[in-house]
């Protein structure tokens, strides 16, 4: 049994379940350490199950050495059943939030007899510490990123479009070494800015006016997210301002950062900041979001979430202010939480 699997049957024992069935591929990805794709893992105290198709099936005979490969074809959720009777499990954990109506009412008619409880989150808990391997991937789809946005800066001029920027950011990262970009790159000239996710359009660039680009790389599963808004031309005063708050946000938010404060802490810090320049109502989403596996997971940094921050999770940090009909500005970091302190991944916003 691997470490990862050992550590989710210790929340299993806590929170008195027999079992847990996993469906979100992620967390299938975590706990066999390979990528995962229209499969489900069975974690009981007993043995684990790794529940696929052929399509995978002698792909996944070769690499899981640790889990039982059983063919699940089109009577999938017959043979879950059949696992779970033969595993003893009377008190089933499932992941409601990643579990559709049709499925969810699939595995219940085959479980009737089964207790079924809601256990999200267990496996996120898992996923908030990230291990040596895991920081390895984190730190190259960061530098990934990082190389692609200052390459960049090279080619913004007047007359280029959103999407030629959007294309050739994808480019650049396939040939710096990801597998692909994290998500679908937001480049947002102009007005499009005050848009927190723009969708990229044909529009093209102008002078005098800003452009906010979120990009992020997926080296290997694991991913990057980084977020800069640059101005074409003499930059007005105005957007200079707004510019220097978000940023002064973003320092002091990132100065707070350690082992034992809470992360409703930190969003309030830059909250806060940005309230007291008169632009409180113009800051619109959460101050940052977990990142591994998934461009967003947990920690979600929110002024509700009274987690305790620890050292080793990585999140993003990324004020923002959105004047409507005028421009955006965002700046956004990868932040990796050592001892003491913090550790900006990125760097790239004091270079």
């Amino acid at each position: 049994m691997n470490p990862r699997t050992e550590r989710l049957l210790v929340f299993l024992q806590r929170n008195n379940l027999d079992g847990l069935l996993i469906t979100h591929q992620p967390n299938i990805t975590y706990l066999i350490d390979s990528p995962s794709s229209d499969s489900y893992l069975l974690v009981t105290r007993r043995d684990n199950f790794f529940i696929t198709d052929g399509r995978y099936y002698q792909q996944a005979i070769s690499h899981l050495k640790d889990f039982n490969v059983i063919l699940g074809g089109k009577s999938v959720f017959k043979t879950i059943a059949k696992l779970v009777s033969e595993a003893g499990v009377r008190r089933l954990g499932f992941e409601d939030r990643y579990l559709d109506v049709a499925r969810y009412n699939q595995i219940k008619s085959t479980l009737d007899s089964i207790e079924l409880i809601s256990a999200y989150k267990l496996v996120e808990r898992l996923r908030h510490i990230k291990e040596p391997s895991e920081l390895t991937k984190i730190r190259k789809a960061v530098d990934i990123a990082s190389g692609a946005l200052r390459f960049i800066e090279r080619l913004i001029q007047p007359g280029i479009s959103e999407l030629e920027i959007v294309a050739e950011l994808q480019r650049l990262i396939i040939r710096k070494g990801a597998w692909s970009s994290a998500f679908e790159p937001i480049v947002a000239s102009g007005t499009n800015s005050a848009f927190p996710h723009h969708l990229s359009s044909k529009r093209k660039l102008k002078s005098g006016e800003c452009l906010l680009i979120d990009i992020g790389a997926d080296y290997e599963g694991y991913k990057s997210d980084l977020t800069r808004t640059f101005f074409l031309g003499k930059i007005p005063p105005l957007f200079r301002k707004i510019y220097n708050i978000v940023r002064q946000a973003q320092l002091r938010t990132i100065a707070n950062i350690r082992p034992g404060v809470k992360f409703c802490e930190i969003d309030k810090s830059a909250r806060q900041y940005i309230a007291r320049h008169g632009y409180g109502g113009f800051f619109t989403h959460n101050i940052g979001h977990g990142i591994g596996l998934e461009i967003h997971e947990e920690p979600y940094i929110s002024q509700s979430n009274k987690t305790v921050i620890r050292k080793g999770m990585v999140f993003t940090i990324e004020p923002g202010i959105y004047l409507p009909g005028k421009f955006g500005i965002r700046i956004e970091d990868d932040i990796l939480v050592t001892e003491k302190g913090c550790e900006i991944l990125s760097g790239y916003l004091n270079k």
